[in-house]
């Protein structure tokens, strides 16, 4: 063992900011972390031992205990429960002869639940030793336990249980029109950086990852920062359940949004970028590595791209699970080897970002549109759109429809539209933006697409009218208090209560003032957490109390109170608790109250 870290450890060049990846490698080789390599890793890389077992706790990809020789995680997310794969990994339990959560007498296998793994065009999909397994079924699940059991190296399993599709079923103003290889670095040089900063401006591109920002913005604050050494950093963390686009992208246009780093780099003087990389990706690892290897051979990474005095590279760096580091202060503390625990803003990244240094983070689309911009010009891709929505918009469309898969359309699209391109009938409503985005009932199919209307990281989850929209909600409940980072009060000890809240309600134990406790449950976490997860927790329960009360209502029973007990009395108590200033001091005496 002291051998082989020795050789990880010599790989990274005794960084303590390669963390992540050195723990990934032993996971990978041991199934766990032993005590013995944290006690060798805090030495050699001059850290504490309990910031590594920290780091080690707070990411769901590594163990402290062993886990089985080959590791099976099958999707927990509500596209992966739709298509039967609790029924799923019931069978394979019982094929394997493990329990679900628990690791094989002979420590063969192990077998457990994961939030989601990316394939949900493609499910019920699941996870070998961090490989993609996609279109699982009986037989498949047979074909597995077989695998298992005569121990055959995965390299040996048959290529159908790992096949990943990108199913590009509609494609528009980027999809339709890749760029040829170098093309916006030498457009950017022939026309200059500050003529092409002024052409992302001129096109109106907004991040793509959701929040919507200014791109051109974001790019000329990090560039007018004082310190001369900054960061580009692509944001592949795309763990919002529903969302897969990212992984096509950089599976087929991988070029072209490493060339919109660069463009990036160029423009605010940057000598090093980092693709962060969601672990559940591991499928892509190899060959983005391959391809960052070929633009390097191709002089348009590494020193004096194309001889214009560029220099600047790419790092490809794997998450670990953990939902939380989508958020870009989290993603970046994620980077520097620690856990990723979203940081107190202001200040911001393009400021102080990666080891305190202006960085400008971006998501995968938004660097492919840069790049395509670069090539065509802000005009050509501001006049698509509408007039605060310029541009198109990548969707990653499932659930109940004919054809799931990635969907690429104008800005000012109506929901209609969408839906009768993937084939959805019967729809009672769809959850737009993953579980932090909004449900929106059959009602509201007039609405469209766009950061003035319907605002979305990329993310359509369609329910017809056979599904009971509650199995979501119940869903994306416990998907939040799992995921939950734990920093603040309000979203750690909030999260888990709306859970518990919603189980009593959806079980059929809630009366009218669990639903009015809910609510404002909702409220406190949203108003009361630190970073955008707890902030968003909420929202799957709020959108669908607010479009559907009947639903709660109708699991509600019927209570009879003491003799002389005030309802109304008792309900206002609870909301002018809700609204005390030491909110999160009052979620926390619930959690004691709850205990004793």
């Amino acid at each position: 063992m002291k051998q082989f870290i020795q050789g990880i450890i010599d790989n990274n060049q005794y960084q303590a900011t390669h963390l992540l990846q050195i723990l990934r490698q032993i996971q990978s080789h041991y199934h766990y972390i032993p005590e013995d390599a944290i006690g060798q890793l805090a030495s050699l890389l001059s850290i504490p031992r309990t910031q590594i077992i920290g780091v080690v706790e707070f990411y769901s990809f590594f163990h402290l205990s062993p886990r089985g020789q080959y590791e099976l995680l099958i999707s927990d997310s509500i596209t992966d429960h739709m298509l039967g794969s609790k029924d799923l990994l019931a069978y394979l339990a019982g094929k394997l002869g493990v329990a679900v959560g628990e690791v094989s007498a002979d420590g063969l296998v192990s077998l457990d639940k994961t939030s989601c793994t990316g394939m949900c065009d493609q499910g019920p999909a699941g996870l070998v030793n961090g490989h993609a397994l996609t279109h699982l079924d009986r037989a498949a699940c047979d074909k597995i336990a077989e695998l298992v059991k005569q121990q055959k190296p995965l390299e040996q399993w048959p290529g159908e249980l790992f096949q990943v599709d990108d199913n590009i079923l509609k494609s528009g103003l980027l999809l339709n029109q890749p760029l040829e290889q170098g093309a916006a670095l030498r457009t950017v040089f022939r026309r200059g950086i500050k003529e092409t900063l002024a052409e992302i401006n001129q096109s109106g591109l907004r991040g793509r990852g959701g929040a919507g920002f200014k791109t051109a913005s974001k790019w000329q604050f990090c560039a007018e920062e004082a310190e001369t050494q900054r960061y580009v950093v692509c944001n592949a963390d795309e763990g919002e359940p529903g969302t897969f686009k990212d992984r096509v992208l950089l599976n087929t246009y991988a070029d072209q949004v490493f060339e919109g780093m660069t463009v990036c780099a160029a423009i605010i003087g940057a000598k090093q970028g980092f693709v962060y990389l969601r672990g559940e990706y591991l499928h892509l690892y190899d060959k983005l590595q391959n391809m960052l290897a070929q633009r390097r051979q191709n002089g348009l990474l590494g020193n004096d791209i194309l001889g214009e005095g560029l220099d600047f590279d790419i790092e490809i760096c794997l998450g670990a699970g953990a939902y939380i580091c989508g958020e870009e202060s989290a993603l970046i503390e994620s980077l520097e080897g620690k856990a990723g625990i979203p940081r107190n803003r202001p200040p911001y990244p393009v400021t102080q970002g990666y080891l305190g240094k202006p960085t400008v983070v971006n998501n995968v689309e938004t660097f492919m549109a840069a790049a395509a911009i670069a090539v065509n010009g802000g005009d050509w891709f501001a006049r698509i759109g509408t007039e605060k929505s310029n541009g198109s918009k990548i969707l990653s469309i499932s659930g109940d429809c004919a054809r799931p898969g990635i969907y690429e359309y104008p800005f000012g699209t109506t929901i209609q539209t969408i839906l009768n391109d993937c084939g959805a009938e019967n729809v009672q409503g769809v959850q737009v933006g993953g579980p932090s985005g909004t449900f929106i009932s059959n009602q509201e199919f007039g609405r469209k697409l766009a950061f003035e209307d319907l605002a979305t990281g990329g993310s359509f989850i369609i329910f017809n009218t056979s599904r009971n929209i509650l199995d979501m909600v119940h869903n994306f409940a416990h998907f939040f208090a799992h995921e939950s980072c734990g920093f603040c009060t309000p979203c750690r000890v909030g999260t888990s209560l709306l859970q518990k809240q919603l189980d009593k309600i959806v079980e059929g134990h809630g009366s009218a003032g669990d639903v009015v406790a809910l609510e404002e449950l909702c409220q406190l976490v949203k108003n009361y957490s630190h970073c955008g997860l707890g902030q968003t927790a909420a929202n799957p329960i709020l959108t669908t109390l607010e479009r559907y009360p009947d639903l709660y209502q109708n699991k509600l029973k019927e209570i009879s109170y003491e003799p002389g007990f005030d309802l109304d009395a008792a309900l206002e108590t609870a909301r002018r608790m809700a609204n005390r200033d030491d909110a999160g001091a009052h979620l926390a005496q619930i959690e004691v109250n709850e205990h004793e």
